[in-house]
């Protein structure tokens, strides 16, 4: 348990699904008494269930950690690619809440995969560095005002990918490697603020995306996903894929004081698959 945590609020992008790591993040953060807002894109007219959740789902997962865990929770739709819908889940959680302590940039995906940079749709490779970079440049300024005058904690979501490129995913690679720069960039510019920016790079995590990506697998390498989970754990020197708790723990010790000293890193959590800085 954190104690400095107590009755602070955090914003978590993506946060609308039990098996995601926004949800996780959200979850250990209302363990240690932190006020929530869960944000995620709410179009229900959307057919991709990996980049959607219903609102009325959000809202009951709010719910649910509001009454186990005593603490407020709200849930907001955003759209990170559309500055209205930040301006309009900024407003909402200003009036709520009037500020801001903790904001976890969380919110990501990937479209267009698999495919080489050559033969990559060019719609595709924008919309995914518009998602996972650009949407962590709009609602960190959106939510830096409100942050202002208190000790605050960013942390993004980069990956492993930032630092290690994959096979067929380079917009993501690329996507996630310029969040680790934006992390740096911010958290230089807002030092004097103390308000503390760090990224977290997770490796392969047991997610719903990642049980996709393994089922793409399977089929581009005629094999079955269990023996795609099973290859890629005799790469990971620790012999298995990572869990979204294990991440959320990272990134509650950055949101905590006990990272008083850290800013302007990006930290692997790769079961030692990766271990460049």
């Amino acid at each position: 348990m954190y104690e400095d945590l107590k009755g602070k609020t955090a914003l978590i992008t993506g946060a609308g699904k039990e098996t995601g790591i926004g949800y996780a993040v959200a979850e250990n953060l209302a363990k240690n008494g932190v006020d929530l807002a869960l944000a995620d894109l709410t179009q229900d007219h959307e057919i991709n269930p990996l980049v959607t959740v219903s609102m009325e789902k959000l809202t009951r997962l709010a719910g649910d950690l509001a009454k186990r865990y005593g603490v407020r929770a709200m849930a907001l739709d955003l759209d990170v690619t559309d500055s209205a819908s930040i301006r309009n889940m900024a407003a909402a959680l200003e009036t709520r809440f009037g500020h801001v302590d903790i904001l976890c940039n969380n919110a990501g995906t990937v479209f267009g995969v698999p495919n080489a940079v050559h033969t990559y749709d060019e719609t595709a490779w924008m919309k995914t560095i518009d998602v996972n970079l650009h949407g962590a440049f709009r609602v960190s300024k959106a939510m830096v005002p409100l942050m202002l005058g208190k000790n605050g904690s960013i942390i993004n979501s980069a990956s492993q990918a930032a630092k290690k490129p994959p096979l067929f995913n380079g917009a993501y690679a690329v996507a996630k490697a310029g969040v680790v720069m934006l992390t740096k960039v911010m958290a230089l510019e807002l030092a004097g603020s103390n308000i503390r920016v760090n990224a977290v790079c997770p490796g392969v995590i047991i997610t719903d995306f990642t049980k996709w990506r393994f089922d793409l697998e399977a089929q581009f390498f005629n094999a079955t996903p269990q023996a795609r989970i099973e290859a890629k754990c005799r790469e990971i020197p620790l012999g298995r894929l990572g869990t979204i708790e294990e991440v959320a723990h990272l990134v509650a010790f950055l949101a905590s004081d006990r990272s008083g000293y850290m800013t302007g890193q990006a930290i692997n959590i790769t079961g030692g698959h990766t271990m460049e800085l």
